[in-house]
């Protein structure tokens, strides 16, 4: 019995060594994941990634090279990056997808003449308003109706981009007011314009801040009517419960307020 007691106490002696060598390994491991993760973190400091959908004139489209992304959230992020000390990275993203990609961090914040509303306030942070908005109505220049109200939008065809306030807007008021009207959605809002000037719509729903990049004098599009009241206010759209980041961009925000920058590139585009 001592003898064998001997041997189990060498058995178990050895299990315990085992044990600790493996455990001294497994925790190795864990600290170099960790160390990797630190690094991987630390090598995007100093960048601020973007979200726009390049395609929304004029806050955000290629230029005429078909290359080069402008526009006054173009210029605002670039503006907003300097003032933060931070390079500036835009991620060309859809539209029906640019929430998403922001919930999944696949950059910091969204630019594109993002509307505040208390539904997306639920979900998501803004900064302070940079512009603000109103819904319009335009047609060709040429047309022969012209509706001066929603409420004269009745059988006709309207185009809107989906799932923006234009949309929120138009299918609303055709709820509320019994209003019959075919429905045309574009994934982007220059298709509305192409449609328009195609003849295959008779109006469009749309942002007044997009329509004026549109009309002007010798336009062949004509804005009809325009919200009077309720305006609608753009800020920049950030991860629930981010703090760090509005507080940043509030206050590079309020410096371009102050010194005149954010006049300069909305009087670029207005």
């Amino acid at each position: 019995m001592k003898t064998e007691e001997k041997v189990m106490k060498k058995l178990f002696s050895l299990v315990l060594a085992t044990a600790l060598v493996i455990s001294m390994i497994g925790c190795g491991k864990t600290e170099a994941a960790g160390t990797s993760a630190e690094a991987s973190a630390t090598a995007t400091e100093g960048v601020l990634k973007v979200g726009m959908e390049i395609g929304y004139p004029p806050f955000e489209y290629f230029d005429a090279d078909g290359t080069t992304p402008i526009g006054v959230d173009v210029e605002l992020a670039n503006a907003l990056g300097e003032k933060m000390g931070m390079e500036v990275e835009l991620v060309d993203t859809a539209w029906d997808g640019i929430f998403a990609g922001l919930g999944k961090g696949d950059y910091d914040c969204v630019i594109s003449a993002v509307t505040i509303t208390s539904e997306r306030l639920i979900d998501y942070d803004f900064s302070n308003p940079y512009i603000q908005n109103y819904q319009c109505i335009v047609t060709m220049a040429d047309a022969a109706v012209k509706p001066a109200d929603p409420s004269e939008l009745e059988g006709l065809s309207i185009a809107y981009q989906e799932e923006t306030t234009s949309d929120d807007f138009i299918t609303t008021y055709a709820e509320e007011n019994a209003l019959n009207v075919e429905p045309f959605e574009y994934a982007k809002v220059m298709n509305c314009y192409d449609d328009l000037a195609n003849g295959r719509v008779d109006a469009i729903v749309c942002d007044s801040t997009v329509a004026s990049s549109y009309l002007g004098e010798g336009s062949e599009f004509e804005q009809t009517w325009i919200q009077e009241a309720d305006a609608e206010e753009f800020g920049v759209c950030i991860q629930k419960g981010n703090t760090a980041l509005v507080d940043q961009v509030n206050t590079a925000l309020d410096e371009l307020k102050n010194d005149g920058t954010l006049d300069k590139i909305l009087g670029t585009y207005f």
